[in-house]
């Protein structure tokens, strides 16, 4: 078996009764899991070729999974199709998969009908009653090999039109195989999946568990507007391991739902997707004193992450967490603007990504492939694709990465060079601000700062003035009750620019 249905079978063997999957409404063995996949599998591959996508129309829950391991077994890859999308998004998203076949929930059907007429539907309930046809999985699985698909993820392109992000079951668990015995996770652990299943994060809760044998937990989506219940979930459901999003766990801290109740069987914390502010970290830390917090780096192009650093204890990060060391067979290095390679502390350069890991490509895509997975410019001598991220970084004194910025959000403002993530980080140091964001308003030439919290506009600039330089300083400030996030989890830029309009 040449793909992540390895992790599905050694566990189901190993582990048959305990807890593979689970929500607020269901639970399955593995035993049980395992049999309800390959139904689905067979249904599957009854009504679609090879190596072709299945579109997963569905709310997030413990039956989603079982369909993207059906698409597995019957040689086909999935992408999930986020209920939460708008309904022009879905539709820009299936213009570009073209799947044979969309899966989706009996409650979401004459929806589904509405968004995707062209398509062909089947309803997991329908799925789950097939009987295993174990000779046509044998067969796609004897075509299959680990550079076939697992699944395409879309992001938002710049040209308007939604770009799928093309991994591979080699690069999954070329990653996998290295995160789950690097972080300690075994078959006692119980994995609480806080991200959508369209963003990659999802895919280290999914494939850690069902490597490790551990249960993994599909947290409500509701809950993350209630945060007490969110612990609630936690606790109740024995939570070991979280692998989430910086602005999830700013959810928990932002609402001092820890004072409410403390998740004690929490052994790590794994947090991506954005700059950790300090004083969030300082809070968990503060309940959860003897947890391992680990930040890790990494766009989706390459499967999840490539860097991580395990925070030390007694270390003082005023200055910030680095993104730390590459993971095992990746090789993470920086280039400056002549592509050359950057070796000195403190020099700046594009952090590039070059391993089994990469992602195969954007799906029917080429412009961007050729715009972002290029030939590692350091080797002359014969074909080979690196990955450039757009992130800036440079070392420290330790010889530790440390993410300086995006090339994007890198401004020219009154004469000078700025990292918008640098005021930020200021921002996020200053007593009465939760959690900040800086925008530069190009065409007024204005920096905009945005923050949560209980200080005022005038305390917060003169706090800023104080340890700035005035060329830093946001001429606007606003304050807002919350954050406006991505479906990923991350701050909304635009989101926030249209917030503020012409001012």
């Amino acid at each position: 078996m040449n793909n992540v249905l390895q992790y599905l079978c050694a566990s189901a063997s190993r582990y048959p009764q305990r807890t593979a999957v689970l929500d607020d409404r269901k639970a399955y063995t593995y035993e049980a899991y395992y049999d309800l996949t390959r139904r689905i599998g067979s249904g599957l591959a009854a009504v679609t070729g090879q190596r072709q996508p299945v579109g997963v129309y569905m709310e997030k829950c413990a039956d989603a999974v079982a369909v993207f391991m059906g698409a597995v077994w019957a040689g086909c890859f999935y992408s999930c199709l986020n209920t939460e999308l708008p309904g022009a998004r879905l539709q820009q998203i299936v213009s570009v998969l073209e799947p044979e076949v969309i899966v989706t929930q009996q409650s979401l059907l004459d929806r589904a009908r509405e968004l995707f007429p062209q398509t062909r539907l089947l309803t997991v309930e329908s799925l789950s009653e097939e009987k295993v046809d174990a000779d046509l999985l044998d067969l796609r699985q004897a075509r299959a090999i680990d550079t076939d698909v697992l699944y395409v993820n879309f992001t938002s392109g710049s040209t308007g039109v939604p770009k799928g992000i093309a991994v591979g079951n080699r690069s999954v668990m070329d990653f996998i195989d290295c995160f789950v015995p690097l972080f300690g996770i075994d078959c006692t652990d119980v994995i609480a999946n806080q991200a959508p299943f369209d963003f990659d994060v999802s895919v280290k809760d999914i494939y850690s568990a069902l490597h490790a044998g551990a249960a993994l937990a599909v947290v409500p989506r509701r809950l993350f507007s209630a945060p007490t219940q969110l612990i609630d979930f936690l606790c109740d459901t024995g939570t070991t391991t979280m692998i989430w999003a910086v602005s999830a766990l700013c959810l928990i801290t932002g609402f001092h739902a820890l004072d409410y109740r403390t998740p004690e069987t929490v052994k790590r914390i794994i947090y991506s997707g954005e700059v950790m502010p300090l004083k969030a970290l300082k809070e968990f830390r503060k309940h959860l004193p003897d947890v391992l917090y680990v930040n890790v780096y990494g766009p989706t192009e390459i499967t999840c992450n490539c860097t991580y650093h395990i925070l030390e204890k007694d270390r003082d990060y005023a200055d910030g967490v680095p993104i730390g060391v590459p993971f095992p067979n990746e090789d993470v290095f920086l280039l400056d603007g002549e592509n050359r390679l950057v070796e000195d502390p403190d020099t700046e350069g594009e952090i590039c990504v070059r391993g089994t890991a990469l992602a195969l490509g954007y799906y029917r895509n080429p412009e961007q492939n050729q715009a972002h997975f290029v030939q590692n410019p350091l080797n002359p001598n014969y074909p080979e694709r690196i990955y450039r991220t757009g992130d800036l970084g440079k070392y420290n004194d330790r010889g530790e990465l440390v993410f300086s910025g995006r090339k994007d959000f890198q401004i020219k403002y009154m004469g000078h060079r700025i990292e918008l993530e640098e005021i930020e980080r200021a921002m996020n140091t200053i007593d009465g601000v939760e959690r900040a964001c800086c925008l530069f308003d190009e065409k007024r030439s204005r920096l905009k700062g945005f923050y949560v919290g209980s200080i005022d506009k005038d305390a917060l600039h003169a706090a800023m003035k104080k340890d700035m330089p005035a060329f830093m300083v946001p001429g606007i400030l606003r304050q807002v009750e919350a954050m406006p996030l991505t479906k990923n989890g991350k701050i909304d830029r635009k989101k926030l620019a249209e917030m503020a309009g012409g001012r």
